[in-house]
């Protein structure tokens, strides 16, 4: 490495800055074909399902070609039906997820700040969290019915436990010179909660809702297949009933765009929330 530096030092300017400018078109290239690979290999995969599918080397009943999966994914949404339902489960999932991270942050502030209310409710949350959250789908739909709250409550339960232990984590992990610095300058409870407690967990706030939000989406499938006439879950179930299979892969496609374009959207939002993560 240092025979690397002393040859490039020793050499002219001239040859350095050539060195740079190819290190510089080396780079380049290699993320073009970073690009060209992420985008070829996923169309490669559905070539060869569509070969495979078209050539009976796959069960077309089981494996229908991506061309036909095309082709229903286009008549539904002409007919507004995907769009519908697509927009209906957004909905749930929006509502079961604010339900989840709202009362999530506020009681993980509390625990966090209050280490005799963090040992109280420790071992209650600690209890409940093991549990698989659609083990408690039969007990909600018993409270809730089996309308549109029980579908909320259940995604809201399985927000919940994440953006509250990573909040918690937040709180407990800031630096103690800025709570020093907070009660120094006789900063108020709700001033501190605003101005100290809330900024210095989010980063960790972030990653409970990522984590939040993926299970949000298997849990509005879940929810939405049992006493359910709407929805992508239902759109899912109902063509696996109905072995419309190509109609259970629209259903899952547009499952999969969800949890894609959710990520990126939070991901930009956490880069302009918490920059200094970044």
């Amino acid at each position: 490495m240092s025979s690397d530096i002393d040859a490039i030092s020793s050499g002219s300017p001239a040859v350095f800055q050539q060195q740079v400018e190819n290190e510089a078109k080396k780079i380049r290239r290699d993320a073009q074909l970073n690009l060209w690979l992420s985008i070829v290999s996923p169309f490669s995969l559905l070539l060869v399902w569509e070969l495979s599918s078209r050539g009976g080397l796959l069960d077309i009943r089981f494996f229908p070609p991506p061309t036909a999966i095309l082709s229903t994914f286009w008549e539904m949404i002409l007919s507004g039906e995907l769009l519908k339902n697509t927009g209906i489960s957004v909905l749930r999932f929006a509502g079961g997820f604010m339900l989840g991270f709202i009362p999530a942050v506020t009681v993980g502030l509390i625990m966090g700040l209050s280490p005799l209310i963090r040992t109280i409710l420790n071992p209650i949350v600690g209890a409940l969290l093991p549990i698989p959250k659609l083990a408690l789908l039969p007990l909600i739909m018993l409270l809730f019915g089996i309308g549109e709250l029980s579908k909320i409550v259940t995604i809201a339960s399985g927000v919940f436990f994440f953006v509250l232990l990573d909040t918690v984590a937040g709180v407990v992990n800031i630096d103690k010179i800025y709570l020093e610095v907070a009660q120094s300058f006789g900063a108020s409870r709700l001033a501190f909660f605003r101005t100290v407690a809330f900024p210095g967990a989010l980063p960790l706030i972030f990653n409970g809702i990522k984590l939040g939000q993926g299970v949000g989406l298997l849990l509005i499938v879940a929810a939405e297949m049992i006493g359910a006439e709407s929805g992508l879950g239902y759109l899912i179930w109902a063509g696996f009933k109905t072995f419309a299979l190509e109609r259970m892969y629209v259903g899952l496609i547009m499952l999969a765009f969800l949890g894609y374009v959710s990520t990126i959207l939070l991901g930009q939002l956490e880069r302009f929330v918490v920059p200094w993560k970044h």
